[in-house]
């Protein structure tokens, strides 16, 4: 049973910091790689940051990376996503997902195993 579970979200100031974090069950945990996208009414889906098998690397977006960091514990099946200096353009719903690893991308396409999201509010 694949299943991934976020938690950490909810809402605070601007300038303000979360953590969120996402526990995958073991054939989730599988995958290569996991990371966080996020999404808010009428818009696409984006990536945010993904941590790999491949090479142990990770990549952070450009427009968090001054912000956000990412870290992947195998020992626990757990992704966490740090968010510190939060702007109240990063309100979005925050979701956890598993998938493959593509050089050069993170595209949701990659992606097969996916949480129920996590609401993050910043006013």
């Amino acid at each position: 049973h694949v299943q991934l579970v976020e938690s950490g979200g909810g809402s605070v100031q601007a300038g303000g910091s979360l953590r969120l974090s996402c526990a995958a069950s073991a054939s989730a945990a599988s995958s290569d790689c996991m990371g966080w996208f996020r999404q808010t009414p009428g818009k696409e889906r984006e990536a945010v940051a993904r941590a790999c098998q491949t090479g142990r690397s990770t990549f952070v977006r450009g427009f968090v990376k001054d912000r956000f960091s990412i870290s992947r514990d195998d020992t626990m099946n757990t992704v966490d996503l740090q968010m510190d200096s939060l702007k109240v353009e990063d309100t979005a719903i925050y979701y956890c997902a598993a998938g493959r690893y593509t050089q050069g991308r993170m595209e949701r396409s990659d992606y097969n195993y996916w949480g129920q999201g996590t609401q993050v509010t910043v006013s």
